[in-house]
């Protein structure tokens, strides 16, 4: 567009429109408020540097198109096209600098500043003293564009002061930076504001080069460059309603992992406590008795149970697999007493629910091989069978007939596994022979 507007006069077209100027100024500025005050709650919570240089930037680009020429021009006797349009243009180049700096600094420096106050004042002082060093220069101000002619006849190419060119240049090359720098760093991070700011930053610089070549940002005709401009607050927009969204997603993911904690808490404290007191009147129960082994069995299926939901509860999932099926085996290990090992191959990965569910069945393997078949050694492997995941709990125990214990009267801990295995989506296999031990399979 740049390319034909400069090389092509059938191209060269503006529309005059001094309400639509003022609605396009008034729009930018207020998206530019909201994307700075979005940026200001992140510094206040992380404490970074480029969240602090891009706030203030945005501010700076806001002030200059929120009536600031009206004010130079009603400051006094100043000549038209001097004070009222270096005055939005310096304060343009310093918010594009820290645009700039912001995106080649690094992500994670902290500020240096990190009281609020100071914050909110660096942009009021550099508004108060850049106006107040133009205001006494400013009978030496050159004339940056003659707009005498601006209702009858369109701004010509390269009609505005070499300075004012050379300025608009300058803030094109530092969103240009901007851009290259933004684009490269969100591909290795998950920040959408930071994903929206390199194409944004594209278009900021191509408005630059627009106004340097055809200054309609200080008439009143409208060309590409107010329509790039504007281009790079709406994209700025949709970086902004992204960044809502995920906030509030973390928000509620925040809050229900608060909540999972706290039922955790109170089950470890309440349930369990009290049915490992169940368990302990359970041995003073005369040995042999019928009574005595049916608590103890249940007590300590109800104790897993219950030790399975805290950790369910208690943990974000995004811990990765081969983790927690080593710390599963530590626990369980050490609970009934025996040797468990573990061979996992650690690029395979699943989800939070997928790991609830394998967990749950090493666990179910592990109690049915220890209570039933009185196993004293297993091992729990984790591998690629072709284009599927198989996860192998493998005991020493006596075994079983897996026709009997699987037909009509089969017991509710093989139906569990096989029904949680059927959810990953995947299927159970058990083998086992009576004195040869056990192995249980799941596929997915």
């Amino acid at each position: 567009m740049t390319a034909l507007l400069v090389w092509s006069p059938h191209v060269l077209v503006g529309y005059r429109n001094p309400s639509l100027h003022l609605v396009l100024d008034s729009v930018d500025a207020c998206v530019a408020l909201l994307v700075a005050y979005l940026l200001f709650g992140r510094f206040a919570r992380r404490q970074r540097l480029q969240d602090l240089l891009l706030a203030q930037g945005l501010v700076l680009l806001a002030v200059a198109g929120i009536g600031l020429s009206w004010v130079a021009e009603t400051l006094g006797e100043n000549r038209d096209g001097t004070l009222d349009i270096w005055l939005p243009l310096a304060l343009r180049l310093i918010g594009a600098v820290l645009v700039a700096a912001a995106a080649v600094v690094s992500p994670a420096r902290e500020a240096p500043l990190p009281s609020w106050p100071w914050t909110v004042a660096a942009p009021v002082a550099v508004v108060v003293v850049t106006s107040s060093m133009l205001w006494v220069w400013r009978h030496q101000l050159p004339v940056a564009l003659d707009r005498s002619a601006d209702a009858t006849t369109q701004p010509a190419l390269f009609t505005g002061h070499p300075l004012l060119m050379t300025a608009q240049v300058a803030a094109a090359l530092c969103f240009f930076i901007a851009s290259i720098v933004f684009t490269t760093r969100a591909a290795d991070r998950t920040d959408p504001l930071l994903r929206w700011l390199g194409p944004a930053c594209a278009l900021a610089a191509f408005a630059r080069v627009n106004y340097a070549l055809f200054p309609s940002l200080y008439t009143d005709w409208l060309y590409t460059g107010d329509l790039l401009r504007t281009g790079f607050y709406m994209l700025l927009l949709i970086g902004a309603t992204r960044e809502i969204e995920q906030y509030w997603d973390d928000s509620s993911r925040v809050a229900v992992l608060e909540d999972r904690r706290r039922l955790a808490r109170e089950l470890h404290d309440g349930v369990i406590q009290e049915l490992a007191l169940l368990r302990m009147d359970g041995h003073g129960l005369p040995p042999g008795s019928p009574a005595r082994d049916r608590i103890l069995t249940t007590c300590d299926r109800a104790l897993d149970e219950a030790r399975a939901a805290v950790h369910a509860l208690g943990h974000a999932g995004d811990e990765p697999l081969d983790f927690v099926l080593h710390r599963a085996a530590r626990e369980l290990a050490q609970r009934y007493q025996v040797r468990l090992e573990i061979d996992v191959d650690d690029s395979i990965d699943a989800g939070p629910e997928q790991q609830h569910t394998l967990l749950r069945i090493t666990r179910e393997a592990v109690a049915n091989a220890v209570r039933h078949g009185r196993a004293g050694h297993l091992c729990v492997s984790l591998g690629t069978d072709g284009d599927h995941r198989r996860l192998v709990i493998q005991d020493d125990g006596t075994g079983f007939d897996v026709v009997r214990a699987t037909g009509a009267n089969a017991g509710y801990g093989l139906i569990s596994m096989r029904d949680r295995a059927r959810t990953l989506p995947g299927s159970l296999e058990v083998t086992s022979q009576p004195g040869e031990g056990s192995v249980v399979a799941v596929r997915w």
